[in-house]
């Protein structure tokens, strides 16, 4: 009489699967920010203009600029009175510290008001520590030292965009898990309403989405895998003599 061990190979098989497949990925929170209640109130705001101004980033204006989506107000916005008078802006938007990843990915909608006679810089930059250290003059940036996208950094006028337009940035050189903070940074040389550049810009539909990725199977599942692949060397030993003595009755 043949023998069958497939009903019980199986679900050790399945086991052994399972048991590689439940080590997790890890990856950063991901974050998707519509700005229905203006600025979050776990974001840090810090004015640097020299001298600051009465405004810094405000709920938006549906005067000058309608939102991306959602209510015509849901947007976060900075505009030329961030100095007062005339000088240079720095106006920050700070995110909340979180862990990174490479490959972690920030993306936005941005626009300036339409038509633009004055020139708008917008810049994306992180922190390798987190925190919310952009130092405390107008050319400073604190442990926010990397850089990763400036729009419009000649100062150009109509080089800003005059329609909701969507940037992504994507980390890299990290090395491992990093605890560090992006920000978005309002800044222009001479702004102010008797400079010669800044008018108006406005962030909606803010976005953070991780990386995957795989971790490394933890020896518990190796040893599953190497326990696993015994018992199905043995069931087929056995399946092999059983065959031999069911032939030779």
């Amino acid at each position: 009489m043949a023998v069958s061990f497939k009903s019980t190979m199986l679900p050790m098989t399945l086991a052994v699967a399972l048991s590689f497949s439940a080590v997790g990925t890890a990856s950063a929170d991901a974050l998707t920010e519509n700005f229905d209640n203006g600025v979050p109130f776990d974001w840090t705001v810090v004015n640097n203009s020299e001298p600051v101004g009465g405004t810094s980033w405000f709920t938006g204006s549906p005067v000058s600029l309608n939102a991306h989506e959602g209510a015509a107000d849901s947007y976060v916005a900075a505009n030329y009175n961030a100095v007062a008078n005339a000088g240079p802006i720095s106006d920050w938007l700070i995110l909340p510290t979180s862990t990174y990843r490479n490959g972690d990915t920030l993306s936005f909608f941005t626009s300036t008001a339409s038509p633009s006679f004055y020139a708008d810089n917008l810049e994306v930059r992180f922190s390798n520590v987190g925190g919310t250290d952009v130092g405390t003059t107008a050319s400073s940036v604190g442990t926010f030292g990397t850089l990763l996208l400036s729009i419009n950094p000649a100062e150009n006028v109509g080089a800003y965009p005059e329609s909701w337009t969507r940037y992504s940035v994507s980390l890299s050189g990290l090395t491992g898990d990093t605890t560090g903070a992006f920000a978005l940074r309002y800044v222009l040389s001479n702004g102010g309403l008797n400079g010669n550049a800044s008018n108006y810009v406005g962030v909606d539909s803010l976005s953070i989405t991780p990386a995957a990725v795989t971790a490394v199977p933890e020896m518990e599942t190796y040893l599953m895998m190497a326990a696993g692949l015994g018992l199905v060397g043995w069931m087929r030993k056995r399946k092999s003599r059983a065959a031999q003595v069911s032939k030779a009755a």
